[in-house]
C-alpha cells in the first residue's frame, strides 16, 4: 500500500512540471514620454493683511481679495476658472521673557485662490494686475495642456514600443522566442511642469516675466509574453 502511493505522488509531480514550464514567460517595464507645449497654467495665489484685530483684518483681506478678483475677470478669466481654496485667521503674539507671558499683538488674515489661465499670452499680464490689486502671496505655479488625451496616447504607444524592443532583446540574449502577449497592464502616466511647487511673497508691481517651456507626458506598461516553440 505504501508502494502504491509514493509511485502515484511521483506521477503527480512529474504531470505537474510542464504545467509550471508553460507558465514560464517574459514580463517587461515599458516607459513612454512625450513633450508637448503647454497651453494653459494653473496658478495659486493669496491676499495676507494684518491688523490690531481679527475683524479688521478680514476686512482688510477681503476688500483687497474683491480687486483681485475684479482684477481676474479683467483680464478675461472666466468665472468657472476662479475657486477660492483657503480661508485662516492667525493670532500673532510677542512673548516677553522677563514676565514668561505672552500677549496677542496682532492678527493675520489670509486667503487663497486657484486660478486656471486658458491663454498663456495673458499670464504675465494677469499677474501684473493681480499683484497690483493686492494680491501678496504666490503660492504655486504650473502648466499643463487643456486637452491631453493626444499626448497622453503617444506617450502610452512609446512605452509599447520601448516594452516590445526590451522584450526582443532579453529573448535574444536568451536564445528563445517570443510568443504571444499575455497580459499588458498600465502602470500609470503623469504629466510635470516646467517649474516646480513655489511659494514667494508678492510684492512688486512690476510685469512677470513667465517662460512656460515645455511639459513632458509620461505613461509606463508592464506586458508579459509567453515563450514561442
Amino acid at each position: 500500500m505504501i508502494k502504491t502511493l509514493q509511485i502515484a505522488t511521483l506521477l503527480l509531480c512529474s504531470a505537474a512540471i510542464p504545467a509550471a514550464a508553460q507558465d514560464a514567460g517574459l514580463t517587461v517595464t515599458g516607459t513612454g514620454q512625450v513633450m508637448a507645449s503647454p497651453d494653459m497654467a494653473s496658478l495659486s495665489l493669496g491676499v495676507l493683511a494684518q491688523a490690531p484685530t481679527a475683524a479688521q483684518a478680514v476686512r482688510d483681506m477681503s476688500a483687497d481679495m474683491d480687486k483681485v478678483m475684479a482684477s481676474l475677470t479683467a483680464a478675461g478669466i472666466a468665472p468657472e476658472d476662479i475657486q477660492t481654496s483657503g480661508l485662516r485667521v492667525d493670532v500673532q503674539q510677542s512673548y516677553d521673557e522677563a514676565t514668561q507671558s505672552s500677549r496677542i499683538t496682532g492678527y493675520v488674515a489670509a486667503t487663497d485662490v486657484s486660478v486656471q489661465v486658458l491663454d498663456l499670452s495673458k499670464l504675465g499680464q494677469t499677474l501684473d494686475a493681480v499683484v497690483q490689486e493686492g494680491a501678496n502671496q504666490m503660492n504655486g505655479l504650473t502648466f499643463d495642456l487643456q486637452d491631453r488625451k493626444p499626448a497622453l496616447d503617444d506617450a502610452r504607444r512609446a512605452a509599447v514600443a520601448d516594452a516590445m524592443d526590451k522584450a526582443e532583446l532579453y529573448a535574444q540574449a536568451a536564445g528563445v522566442a517570443l510568443g504571444s502577449v499575455q497580459s499588458l497592464t498600465e502602470g500609470g502616466a503623469s504629466g510635470g511642469a516646467p517649474q516646480p511647487y513655489m511659494r514667494m511673497a508678492m510684492d512688486s508691481a512690476e510685469k512677470v516675466p513667465v517662460a512656460a517651456g515645455q511639459i513632458t507626458i509620461s505613461a509606463d506598461v508592464t506586458v508579459t509574453w509567453g515563450f514561442g516553440e
